[in-house]
């Protein structure tokens, strides 16, 4: 925000931007992307690859991204790596200058590609103590501002921060949800060809996908197995999922807190569960499974995002590096009897998945579809499709 009143503040020499967090905290830096200022729950992400799936991925709605890799943008930008056409993050932190892209694939510098998208960002802070400042207190509100003459009305400022209700009882799900049904086949991205293309015709399942935020790539990997997916609001009823006749329902990540948006989500998710479908949740669709289920949600310290995570798969015993995203966590002693704990986290214990144990029914915290980290848990795609094929098989049997 620039300010030419007579309350503005000079920012030092050479600084064109400031993150002020809601305590009063002051870090000065450098502007990068729009100029303006943006508010939101100021957070932490530790992978060292996919800024640009990072900020496009809708989960972010509401929230400050801190990367604490300090090499961001040396891949540049592209409209292939990208989770959602529009991004919903407030706002970006960096260590150093946006680096220069070297990479075949780029096809616009990052600075660029967030200015167009009117991201407002900071760089040239001392991310390392912003962290630790974050896991010791917990995750802030704060402000991200650039204004290119240095001058900022910290008062007003403070005041903006001071009045932002945060994300505790937010329904963010509606602002990043599709309106309107639509049908997906976009498959993964192959060296050479770009994203390919499930033939219609080819599919061997129906998967009617719920939008509380979904990632472009959850769809392409259900495609890549065979799966038609079709895409319904946040806001879709039962009887909306289920006249499509899937085969399977999918509940899909997305911002908010869970307990909001289960107001209008969780009636629905009850009546799909009645039908006896196959269902799969991620992120707040394992969330909303959890509260459809009876179980209860709470906001998390500073959350878990980054590419590194371990998580055991207690059936297996296998360790899995997983990529994660969120801010709210099911309490896992609200479990009903009928549900079961397949998944932890092996840095703090918390609860990553659950199955019933008399239905067709999971759901898993992390991001199985990665994009970006790891793709350890691509198995949970062809668990969701051997479901499928199983009740399938039920039936014409």
């Amino acid at each position: 925000m620039t300010d030419k009143s007579s309350n503005a503040t000079a920012a030092p020499k050479g600084k064109t931007a400031v993150l002020l967090l809601a305590d009063g905290t002051l870090f000065w830096g450098v502007g990068i992307g729009a100029t303006g200022h943006s508010i939101g729950e100021v957070c932490f992400n530790t992978s060292i690859t996919g800024y640009q799936e990072i900020l496009t991925d809708p989960s972010y709605a509401g929230q400050i991204i801190s990367f604490t890799f300090p090499h961001i943008g040396n891949v540049g930008a592209n409209d292939e790596d990208i989770e959602t056409l529009t991004p919903v993050a407030r706002g970006l932190v960096l260590r150093a200058d946006i680096t220069e892209p070297s990479n075949f694939r780029a096809t616009a510098h990052l600075n660029a590609w967030l200015t167009t998208h009117g991201l407002v960002g900071i760089s040239g802070i001392d991310t390392r103590q912003l962290t630790r400042r974050i896991r010791d207190l917990g995750a802030p509100h704060g402000v991200v501002a650039h204004a290119p003459d240095g001058l900022f009305d910290i008062a007003a400022l403070t005041a903006e921060v001071a009045g932002w209700p945060g994300l505790v009882g937010l329904d963010l799900a509606k602002d990043v949800s599709c309106t309107q049904s639509y049908n997906w086949n976009e498959t993964a991205w192959a060296l050479g060809q770009g994203h390919g293309a499930l033939d219609p015709a080819n599919a061997k399942f129906h998967v009617v996908a719920v939008d509380f935020g979904a990632k472009r790539n959850i769809l392409r990997c259900l495609a890549n197995l065979g799966c038609r997916v079709t895409v319904v609001p946040a806001t879709a009823t039962a009887q909306d999922v289920l006249r499509h006749e899937p085969d399977g329902v999918f509940l899909s990540n997305g911002p908010g807190d869970p307990a909001a948006t289960g107001v209008y989500a969780v009636p629905m998710i009850r009546g799909v569960l009645e039908s006896g479908k196959p269902l799969f949740g991620i992120c707040l669709g394992h969330q909303m499974l959890a509260l459809a289920l009876g179980a209860t949600t709470e906001k998390m310290h500073h959350g878990h995002r980054g590419a590194n995570h371990p998580v055991k798969d207690l059936k297996t015993g296998i360790v899995e590096i997983t990529s994660q995203n969120h801010g709210f966590v099911v309490t896992r002693e609200s479990l009903p009897d009928n549900v079961e704990i397949t998944h932890v986290s092996l840095f703090d214990n918390s609860l990553e998945g659950i199955a019933m144990t008399d239905a067709p029914v999971f759901s898993v915290q992390h991001h199985p579809e990665a994009s970006p980290g790891p793709r350890d848990s691509h198995y949970l795609f062809d668990r969701f499709v051997a479901l499928m094929e199983t009740e399938n098989a039920g039936k014409s049997a």
